[in-house]
């Protein structure tokens, strides 16, 4: 939500824009749960969000906090519809009554399996991916160190165990010049320049894409079947990019808390008219 920009086209009051488009979002929730919608994701906070204010930041994150509490209410959307609830990005950003109601909706709502809702908070799709590779990295080392340890041979020369879980995302301890080299001789998946016998040679397991999107934020939900910003924006910003490579944009140029149900509906018309078409582009990659 463009908060800001929706303050000053409304003429509200600064946060009233914030509180419209909570109410928006309980309707939209609600809407999508009777129409039997499995998986909704909404973009609470950007981290990019920490940069405004100090005071506004701080009302955004109460009102972050007030609206997990009524969630969790016996009569809430999330009580009716049987509803999941997660919590998607950098958490450690979030000051300590944020996270620690996100973690309580969490395993609050752990049990609920008939659909889930995901908010993403300190989140962007940026930020998701390098965790990824650098989480990937951190699994492959140790898979490395283990296959090593079996075989009876050294660590992989010029980097460092010390620095292993920075190996690839900052190369700590290891000078480039020495990093090129240890990635010359290894680009086969095997050390080279060693005349020790094969079978004690280094196999060097490679990160693949589902290695990254096994360690993304979002990893706990299907890539989406529509995305919806509203005001007429056709720009992400920095949301679900990794996510969305076959996902069509659903544009409508009404406010964030104008948006109504037929909004809604249309969104899933277009999308079940073009469902064929969307799903023989997925085939083709």
């Amino acid at each position: 939500m463009e908060t800001e920009g929706m303050q000053k086209k409304l003429n509200t009051a600064e946060g009233a824009g914030d509180k419209a488009g909570s109410i928006a979002l309980m309707k939209l929730l609600s809407h999508s749960f009777e129409l039997g919608v499995k998986y909704v994701t909404v973009y609470a906070f950007s981290i990019d969000n920490f940069k405004r204010r100090p005071d506004e930041v701080n009302s955004l994150m109460a009102l972050i906090v007030e609206k997990i509490e009524e969630m969790l209410k016996e009569e809430s959307i999330v009580n009716q519809y049987g509803v999941r609830m997660y919590f998607i990005g950098n958490l450690k950003l979030l000051n300590e009554p944020v996270r620690v109601a996100a973690e309580r909706a969490m395993a609050a709502t752990a049990n609920n399996t008939k659909a889930a809702l995901l908010i993403c908070v300190a989140y962007t799709s940026s930020d998701e991916i390098v965790h990824a590779v650098q989480q990937s990295c951190k699994a492959k080392w140790i898979e490395t160190e283990a296959l090593d340890a079996s075989k009876g041979i050294n660590s992989v020369p010029g980097v460092e165990k010390e620095n292993a879980v920075l190996a690839v995302h900052s190369i700590q301890g290891t000078s480039e010049d020495e990093w090129d080299e240890v990635a010359s001789r290894t680009s086969t998946g095997v050390i080279e320049g060693n005349e020790e016998s094969k079978e004690k040679q280094l196999v060097l397991p490679t990160i693949k894409v589902s290695d990254i999107e096994r360690h993304m934020y979002m990893s706990v939900a299907p890539e989406p079947d529509i995305l919806i910003r509203t005001s007429g924006e056709n720009r992400l910003s920095n949301f679900l990019l990794w996510q969305t490579t076959n996902c069509p944009l659903y544009s409508p140029t009404a406010l964030w808390p104008d948006f109504s149900f037929w909004h809604f509906l249309w969104a899933v018309l277009n999308f079940q008219r073009s469902y064929q078409y969307f799903e023989k582009k997925k085939k083709q990659l």
